[in-house]
């Protein structure tokens, strides 16, 4: 390699730099150095980045001439398009509020330059707006990676303990850690410790470094110098600490997780004021309109022209269901990861349908044809566009949605068994006997219900790699191991038998693994208790919501909307003032039926959401909008 091919190795921390890369690295680099990115050069040493924060911050100022160019001539274009009359009502509006212009007034100038003007200050606040989400991203990136080590920590801590009763040094033991993918973040930051232990040729270098550049500065970077402080001192002193770490450390995620449970009461109070506000609103709205003649004056929206009551009750819909997508999100943040199964899709079309029946994932797929053409059908026998979308949203998520529910109960069975399955092999091997041994015997001799399938199987493979004549059977016996937990495919199983694999790898004594795994799955299947038991008052809140909604839209129009429509039609003769055309029946049941669907979406979202994740939230959301259609259509008013 040339010199110069080594210094750009050096200078961007990577091979090689694509040609906008670097022609952006030559214009815009120096920025890098400037007093006003010093901090978002320290959140970058927090991030996981792959690329350079040179590299990094010229990409965000190319981004941000982009942005700039591209506003220009549309914007250029629009204040030249602005009518007189609303440049005059502009200048009007400044000239009498804004301070020291009310006295000087609003100079005149050519429309031309004054387009010119708005142009280049959008332009160039825009600029400036993608320089700052540029240092926000970072900010964001850090703030993630600090939850993701706070959440994973205690397990990698517990799983150490664990490992410290082998033979493993201090080195092999955080291997194990960074090699296993249930510790996310906290895995990454000891992989980076690793690796800088290679080049430097010292772990406790390694981790210094990673204490000093971690965005955990109050919890894994304390551990991590702890950590080397001990491992110097032996493994009996190693062991003890890990002891009293994992313990205190799940104190400290119990107390993170008592106020999540306080914000998410919080969240609940606020969502079920936001969505009964806008529905009342839109009462209240059709009320007035009788006595309010300028709500039925037209305005024009880039959609076409409607009355200011219409873009209300429109827009108080599309605010229902913004309120109802941010709440399931918040839900689904607040939620452990821990405690989230993640359902992957295989990537082959035959075995995604050949899965469709017991994996979410596969189902939401794989109905999306059949939904559509349940549009298309609802379409052909002459229902509405408003209600062709509904009940195709409907047939789409409820089957999505049980089949989801089938899952969530199947993978309940299985972390209920294991739970027992651990307690019996661990009663086997306590008596001495090897770990395939017990396995077997447990498999024979243990109605394990759901689990009894994947038992089998890991009783099998284990006997099968470990009764292999002349070979070291450990790496197969993991390889089981990791098979089995694949099987099962829920959170529990992945941490839980991940300990067993790594803890007898390294030699430590199996009943002492088996020790920590009774209590470690103990604990982890009453958290999960304790959250189910928990979430269902929000499926209760969410739902109570969206009936009640119901009750009162379905009140409204049976008693209320008749006498208001005969209270209009006086107007023609007795003289009163009010608006003969403000209330509609037919056509106001329909926008009441508008605002309770998006209600019923929104509600359903934030139930499923609560209850087990976004495909039971299909289930609750279509259940609810079924519900509504049913109800409204039995009572002739839609």
């Amino acid at each position: 390699m040339s010199a110069g091919g080594v210094e750009r190795t050096r200078t961007f921390g990577e091979r090689s730099l694509s040609v906008p890369d670097r022609a952006l690295y030559a214009l815009f680099a120096r920025h890098a150095d400037a007093e006003r990115h010093a901090i978002d050069r320290r959140q970058y040493r927090g991030t996981d980045l792959r690329t350079s924060f040179d590299v990094y911050l010229a990409r965000v100022y190319g981004l941000s001439w982009v942005a700039f160019l591209a506003l220009l001539g549309p914007t250029f274009g629009l204040a030249v398009a602005v009518p007189a009359e609303t440049l005059a009502a502009i200048a009007a509006f400044l000239e009498a509020g804004v301070p020291v212009i009310d006295r000087v007034g609003v100079p005149a100038m050519p429309r031309a330059y004054a387009a010119l003007l708005v142009a280049v200050t959008v332009a160039c606040a825009g600029k400036y707006c993608v320089v700052r989400l540029g240092g926000l991203y970072l900010r964001w990136v850090t703030a993630a990676r600090k939850a993701d080590i706070e959440r994973t920590l205690p397990g990698a801590v517990r799983y150490l303990h664990a490992l410290s009763s082998g033979s493993d040094g201090q080195r092999s033991m955080l291997r194990k850690v960074a090699d296993s993918g249930a510790y996310g973040e906290t895995a990454v930051s000891v992989r980076k410790a690793l690796n800088t232990a290679a080049l430097t040729g010292s772990v406790g270098e390694g981790l210094r470094r990673v204490a000093r550049d971690t965005p955990s500065r109050d919890l894994l970077a304390p551990f991590l110098l702890k950590f080397r402080e001990h491992a110097n001192q032996g493994s009996d002193a190693l062991r003890n600490y890990l002891r009293l770490e994992s313990r205190m450390l799940g104190h400290r995620q119990a107390r993170a997780r008592q106020r999540a449970e306080g914000f998410l009461e919080l969240l609940a109070e606020l969502f079920i004021v936001l969505l009964v506000m806008p529905s009342l609103f839109v009462i209240v709205l059709t009320v007035m309109s009788v006595l309010a003649p300028g709500l039925s004056e037209p305005v024009r929206t880039p959609l076409g022209t409607v009355t200011v009551r219409t873009a209300i009750v429109y827009g108080s819909a599309a605010f229902i269901l913004l309120v109802g997508a941010c709440a399931s999100v918040l839900i689904g943040d607040l939620r452990p990861a821990d405690q989230t199964v993640v359902y992957r899709r295989p990537s082959e079309p035959l075995r995604m349908l050949a899965t469709a029946t017991r994996n979410p994932a596969s189902a939401a797929v794989a109905l999306v044809g059949p939904a559509l053409l349940a549009a298309g059908g609802l379409f052909a026998a002459g229902y509405e566009p408003v209600n062709v979308a509904l009940l195709a949203y409907a047939a789409y998520a409820l089957p999505v949605g049980v089949v989801a529910v089938r899952r969530a109960r199947l993978d309940d069975a299985k972390d209920r068994e294991i739970k027992d399955f651990v307690h019996a092999v661990s009663g086997h091997v306590s008596l001495g006997r090897p770990f395939p041994e017990a396995v077997e015997l447990v498999a024979r001799d243990v109605d394990l219900g759901a689990l009894d399938p994947d038992v089998a199987d890991l009783a099998f493979n284990l006997n099968l790699t470990t009764r292999e004549p002349g070979r070291d059977g450990t790496d197969l016996r993991s390889a089981a191991l990791d098979r089995f937990v694949e099987r099962v495919g829920t959170p529990l199983a992945e941490q839980t038998i991940g300990l067993v694999t790594g803890a007898l790898d390294a030699g430590s004594d199996a009943e002492a693994v088996f020790e920590t795994l009774q209590t470690e799955i103990g604990r982890l299947y009453h958290e999960k208790r304790a959250l189910r038991s928990g979430m269902l008052v929000y499926v209760a809140v969410g739902w109570t919501t969206a009936l009640l909604v119901i009750g009162i839209a379905v009140a409204i129009n049976s008693y209320v909307l008749d006498g208001f429509a005969q209270l209009s039609a006086l107007s023609g003769t007795s003289g009163f003032a009010l608006d003969p055309d403000a209330v509609r029946p037919a056509r106001d049941r329909f926008r009441f039926y508008v605002v309770t669907q998006s209600t019923m979406l929104a509600s359903g979202w934030f139930a499923g959401s609560a209850s087990r994740g976004r495909y039971e939230a299909l289930l609750h959301s279509g259940a609810l909008v079924g519900i509504c259609y049913v109800v409204f259509a039995g009572a002739r008013m839609i």
